[in-house]
């Protein structure tokens, strides 16, 4: 059984995964309208990324006995200044998840939830890549402003990713 506040805070971030999914996947359809189809295809895993990380709060409710309330997903944006702006809004977002990941922490021990407490560490670490990844693309974007042949190269890069499922234990 879990703590209301704390099951309220998860059901809140559920809906943060599947918005995270939603902005993933129109981001997707702004790259591939601009021709960059490596990147489209970049965020395509970004966004079964997100729909994974609600799956797995979603089912850790579930096992926890409780029931799940979804709540309406706001639309995204649609349209960026440029793959660079794209690429800077991603990472301020996954910036906006980590603070919303630390708050359930800060549920979680405040409640003296450890089964939770210790279930959100694997979205901590998950987060610091997060974070990472959209470093190194607007990195990698800032070197080669202007260049349509680095443009071209980074998208090839990106279309190579490929999604890894979550294991089902860890769903």
């Amino acid at each position: 059984m879990l703590d209301e506040k704390m099951k309220e805070a998860l059901i809140d971030q559920i809906n943060e995964e599947f918005y995270s999914a939603y902005l993933y996947l129109s981001m997707s359809a702004y790259f591939s309208k601009i021709g960059l189809k490596g990147f489209a295809n970049w965020m395509n895993v970004q966004y079964k990324e997100e729909v994974d990380h609600g799956m797995k709060m979603f089912n850790y409710i579930i096992s926890r006995g409780e029931d799940v309330k979804l709540q309406a997903i706001k639309e995204p944006p649609s349209e960026w200044n440029s793959p660079l702006h794209a690429f800077e809004e991603t990472l301020k977002h996954e910036q906006h998840i980590t603070e919303r990941i630390n708050y359930l922490v800060d549920i979680a021990e405040e409640v003296k939830d450890r089964a939770t407490y210790n279930f959100l560490q694997w979205f901590i670490d998950e987060q610091v890549e997060e974070e990472e990844n959209d470093r190194e693309i607007i990195d990698k974007l800032k070197l080669i402003e202007g260049s349509k042949n680095g443009l071209f190269m980074l998208d090839k890069e990106l279309g190579a990713r490929v999604y890894t499922p979550l294991v089902n234990e860890e769903k």
